[in-house]
C-alpha cells in the first residue's frame, strides 16, 4: 500500500485532490477521502488541494466547489487537523494565460477560513 511504501521511502507528505487527478485521472470525492483517512492513518501529513474550474469561476460556483471538496476532506479528517495543509488551487490559472491575482486568492482563502470556523473549528481556521 501506499502508506508502507512511504514509511519505507522516507516520505513524510503526500499530495491528495491535486486538480490533475481529479480532472486527467477522474478521481472522485469518494476516492480521495479514503486516501486521506489512508494517508493520515500510516503517519502522513495530507496537503488537500482544493479549487474551481474555469466554468466554475465564470458561474459563481468557487466556494460551491471548494465546499464540497473542503467537505470530503473534512469527514475523512477526524480529530488529525494537526496534519493537514489545505492548498488553494485556482484550477482556471493553470496553463491558460489567466492569473489568480492575490487579491483573488485573499478573497478566496478567507471564504475557506471562514467555511472552517463554522464547520470545523476557530483553531483549525
Amino acid at each position: 500500500s501506499s502508506g508502507i511504501n512511504a514509511e519505507y521511502g522516507g516520505a513524510r507528505y503526500t499530495i491528495l485532490g491535486h486538480a490533475e487527478r481529479r480532472h486527467v485521472f477522474s478521481e472522485g470525492n469518494g476516492q480521495i477521502g479514503a486516501k486521506t483517512a489512508a494517508a493520515l492513518a500510516s503517519g502522513l501529513v495530507v496537503i488537500a488541494c482544493i479549487g474551481e474550474k474555469e466554468e466554475e469561476r465564470e458561474g459563481g460556483k468557487t466556494m460551491d466547489v471548494c465546499i464540497e471538496q473542503l467537505t470530503t476532506f473534512r469527514d475523512n479528517i477526524g480529530d488529525n487537523w494537526a496534519k493537514v495543509v489545505i492548498a488553494y488551487e485556482p484550477v482556471w490559472a493553470i496553463g491558460t494565460g489567466k492569473v489568480a491575482t492575490p487579491e483573488i486568492a485573499q478573497e478566496t482563502h478567507s471564504q475557506i477560513r471562514s467555511w472552517l470556523a463554522a464547520n470545523v473549528s476557530a483553531d483549525v481556521a
